[in-house]
């Protein structure tokens, strides 16, 4: 009799709950209601930006879903992104921090994460200051040049001995190699490196938990236990940077102090900057700064050359193309430099639909709204999480023309960019959360696949049909398999 009341008192408990949501879901986009507890967890899946890209299909490109007890708002279509992140962009400028993040040592002053305040801000005017402003690229592009002729060497060296390159692997050392010159006027790396230094181990670790589903997220009342020892991997990645970047900022705060000569990259603009906004701009923030761009730089540029080179290897006429343009460009030195190479169209054409066609980020850093929001018709709550499927706007038919063909002519004769004023393509988002690195990822990838067409040709260990074009989700879209190729020099 007692276990026929418990069982009565559970099922109406739920039907309880059931009820709650609806009423709380009233004003809210429509969407599946879900189980009980559980919400739209089994509607999910391991690959979250498909799934919610064909259950929009059904419910609109506003829509609403719950994960457990957790109710988010996710926008599909171009329209429904302008509305977020143009039109109420301050309202919805908040961070949802998941658990994994929480990993990060003082990650409550990382400008990924922080609310759009004047701590925030301050940062971001650095960012814009002393990395993404065009005169301070140019400035250091020397720096990256010299990688780039470190890494043509490495590969000269491979050819010689006929051996299997992984182009990701290698894209991942040159991008990071470029950035910490571009940061720190030095390498961190060695291409013969097994581990590139830790630094993949971490990165990797670090993408993979911060998007992978997290019970302890769904459910906030488990996050003390860590039940997916998620939160504890996370740190574990998150320290080793934080122990590097911090011997990098006391060397150079030691040299600083010997009055040597300054090296004029980006730790010295952000130090000075330190000293004259110490009140918002600490420490701290240039630590939690260094590693941010490390992260974010690195895996982005890395992937999307890889998947880049892995299109041009499918499509020979494109790589001919990509290889005309840019010969005709360099000249007779046959040195290919930043300057020369930033204004190529079918290149840069090339690279913009790497991005769309496989996306590093499908799935925006979800943002927060900071204040009760009205979405067109609907009315969203103050501190719901909002979803940007940016994956699926990139390959919708409605706005572009056989979206799941590689065709980079398709950016040729218009507008389209990359710097979040065309809602069907925002690789970096949009709006003043926008990512701040896009300049120098753009400059970066175009200088590796430029080089990587120009000078060699490659051959693949195995049948160009059979290359693998999976991939696997996380906080980055990576690919399943790597592309391995020996490259043969060009005659």
């Amino acid at each position: 009799m007692e276990l026929l009341f418990l069982v009565i008192s559970f099922i109406i408990f739920l039907f309880f709950l059931h009820g709650l949501d609806l009423y709380r879901r009233r004003r809210l986009p429509p969407g599946p209601l879900g189980l009980p507890i559980m919400g739209n967890l089994l509607d999910i899946g391991s690959k979250p930006h498909v799934s919610l890209s064909k259950l929009s299909m059904k419910y609109g490109p506003l829509m609403t879903i719950r994960l457990g007890s957790i109710t988010c708002v996710v926008a599909s279509t171009p329209d429904a992104a302008r509305e977020i992140l143009q039109h109420n962009d301050e309202a919805c400028s908040g961070r949802v921090v998941s658990d994994a993040v929480t990993g990060m040592k003082n990650h409550e002053s990382a400008v990924l994460w922080i609310s759009a305040n004047d701590e925030w801000r301050t940062a971001r005017k650095a960012l814009n200051t002393y990395l993404t402003h065009q005169n301070k690229l140019d400035t250091l592009q020397d720096l990256r040049q010299n990688v780039i002729e470190g890494m043509l060497e490495y590969l000269r060296e491979s050819a010689q001995k006929n051996m299997v390159v992984d182009i990701g692997k290698l894209a991942f050392a040159v991008a990071l190699n470029m950035m910490s010159n571009t940061l720190l006027s030095q390498d961190v790396t060695s291409y013969e490196s097994e581990d590139i230094g830790g630094f993949k181990t971490a990165v990797k670790t670090i993408m993979e938990v911060d998007g992978k589903f997290n019970i302890a997220d769904i459910f906030p009342v488990l996050k003390l236990l860590d039940p997916q020892h998620i939160r504890r991997r996370a740190k574990a990645a998150h320290d080793w940077f934080a122990k590097l970047t911090e011997r990098f900022i006391s060397e150079r705060l030691k040299h600083r102090k010997s009055n040597r000569g300054r090296f004029g990259d980006i730790l010295d603009s952000l130090l000075d900057f330190s000293e004259d906004n110490e009140a918002n701009f600490s420490l701290i923030h240039v630590r939690t700064l260094l590693v941010g761009l490390f992260l974010a730089a690195t895996e982005t540029s890395s992937n999307t050359t890889e998947w880049a080179m892995t299109e041009l290897l499918l499509n020979h006429d494109i790589f001919s193309k990509v290889r005309e343009e840019v010969s005709t460009t360099i000249g007779k030195d046959g040195k290919i430099q930043e300057a020369k190479i930033i204004n190529l169209p079918y290149l840069h054409a090339v690279i913009k639909e790497t991005m769309r066609l496989h996306l590093s980020v499908p799935l925006l850093v979800p943002h927060k709204t900071e204040t009760k929001v009205k979405l067109g018709k609907y009315v969203v709550p103050k501190d719901t999480k909002i979803i940007i499927n940016a994956w699926s706007m990139a390959r919708d038919p409605r706005y572009w023309d056989n979206p799941l063909t590689f065709k980079p002519e398709r950016f040729l004769g218009n507008e389209i960019d990359y710097k979040g004023k065309h809602f069907e393509f925002i690789p970096f988002g949009s709006g003043r959360r926008m990512c701040p690195g896009a300049p120098l990822a753009h400059r970066v990838v175009g200088l590796m696949v430029a080089s990587f067409v120009y000078h060699f040709e490659w051959k693949l260990p195995y049948p160009r049909e059979e290359i693998d074009l999976n991939d696997i989700f996380g906080l980055a879209l990576l690919r399943a398999t790597p592309l391995l190729a020996t490259p043969v020099p060009f005659k």
